[in-house]
């Protein structure tokens, strides 16, 4: 195939195409390395596994890259490795991502390698039994560590049937189960131009990058059926306490409470309050629990981006002993902000550590690929990137607090892994 050679020159740095077939193109020009960096985020995710099949977008994630209708797995990573480039795949709650990494001279036929990959994968057999044992041992490993337990009953036991209760790995029963034909049906479902968004990084042209993508993924076509929605079971569970017996030298506590999803009026506020209890040495878990009283060994605070309801989580490492001390002060911690509003000075050194690491996320190609692509899939849209410093910085104290009441006066659900004696159980 011949290729249009890369330009320099682009109209402007960021723009976004939606070519004849459904597929959205975000293209950002970055001159400052000669790095072609891509991302192929598809709408396939754990969320839209059925729970008897969880585990396969992962499964697929590592398989996808191991053989085409033409291409073995051996053919596949020579030609990635030869040019020193970075091809894989990946899958998240919300998302399946292939991701591409190359000098600007070989992205062409890199870029041609990735359209085949993504459009006539083989699955063979013996690569889907070995990642599935591997996956398989992934899972066990992971029930060994006294954190893992802990998130992994607290998620299960607030999302119940929802996809988001189970690992992106699913369970050792589910991928055990999983076979070549369920990976062959689910590429047929999801991998379709009308649900891929491709977003591009680095010295090239919009023009250019259109001229490469045409020949590679245009002539592909969107099946007559529309894409599935998901029936997603209701979230109806309540706080609850649920512990795990394991002799360890610390606890884990672990305490979740409902929050916002990305698209609700409070998922700023309450990003804000994530940066402030949680985010770094300074932060309020950190200096009040492990620098004032000396009960962690680790204190942070989760708080992902998700389409549906999210989690809001604090936890901590402690000695067995102090279980139900520790318990008591992050839950102290959490719902003081129902009472106490931030300061002025408090919120916004909260912002300016969220702003500043946004930024710093943003130095690479990958990075910026990555963000991108992103903002597309979760529906915010491209233009999310300079409107989110903004609306950051018109976070009031009032509407922290605000967030903090509609969800942090509930009791939380209340995960617990350690000595049996130290965390109730007889």
């Amino acid at each position: 195939m011949n290729h249009p050679t890369i330009s320099s020159q682009p109209q402007q740095i960021l723009k976004r195409t939606v070519l004849d077939n459904g597929i959205t193109l975000i293209h950002h020009f970055n001159p400052t390395a000669d790095i072609i960096s891509a991302r192929f985020f598809l709408k396939a995710g754990s969320r839209w596994e059925p729970k008897e099949k969880s585990g396969m977008a992962y499964l697929m994630a590592t398989v996808l890259t191991k053989g085409t209708s033409r291409l073995t797995s051996a053919q596949i990573a020579d030609l990635v490795e030869s040019v020193g480039a970075h091809l894989g795949a990946d899958a998240a709650a919300d998302y399946f991502v292939l991701s591409l990494k190359t000098v600007s001279a070989d992205f062409p036929s890199l870029l041609d390698l990735t359209g085949e990959i993504m459009r006539y994968p083989s699955f063979p057999e013996a690569e889907v039994d070995l990642e599935r044992r591997l996956t398989v041992q992934s899972i066990r490993s992971g029930q060994e560590q006294p954190f893992n337990i802990a998130f992994k009953q607290l998620r299960g036991a607030m999302y119940q049937e929802h996809p988001y209760g189970v690992s992106v790995l699913g369970t050792e029963e589910t991928v055990s189960g999983l076979t070549r034909e369920d990976l062959e049906q689910f590429h047929r479902t999801y991998f379709r131009p009308d649900n891929l968004i491709i977003s591009l990084a680095g010295r090239l042209s919009h023009e250019a990058a259109l001229e490469l993508v045409e020949p590679v993924f245009g002539d592909w076509e969107a099946p007559a059926t529309p894409i599935p929605t998901s029936k997603l079971p209701l979230i109806t569970s309540q706080p609850s306490s649920i512990t795990t017996a394991q002799d360890t030298q610390q606890s884990i506590v672990m305490l979740g409470y409902w929050a916002a999803a990305v698209h609700d009026e409070d998922y700023l506020a309450l990003k804000l309050i994530n940066t402030y209890l949680g985010n770094g040495l300074s932060s309020r878990l950190f200096v009040e629990l492990r620098e004032k009283r000396g009960l962690a060994y680790d204190v942070s605070a989760i708080y992902p981006t998700r389409l549906d309801p999210a989690q809001f989580i604090v936890y901590m490492g402690t000695a067995p002993e102090n279980t139900a001390i520790a318990q008591a002060g992050l839950r102290t911690e959490v719902e003081r902000l129902c009472d106490i509003i931030l300061s002025p000075e408090e919120l916004q050194v909260a912002k300016n550590k969220l702003l500043g690491q946004y930024t710093l996320g943003k130095q690479t190609n990958s990075e910026i690929a990555q963000i991108f692509g992103w903002y597309e899939l979760l529906g915010l849209g491209v233009d999310f990137d300079y409107k989110f410093p903004q609306a950051i910085a018109k976070v009031t104290p009032e509407a922290v607090q605000r967030a903090a009441l509609r969800y942090f006066s509930q009791s939380p659900y209340i995960s617990l892994v350690g000595p049996a004696a130290e965390i109730g159980i007889n």
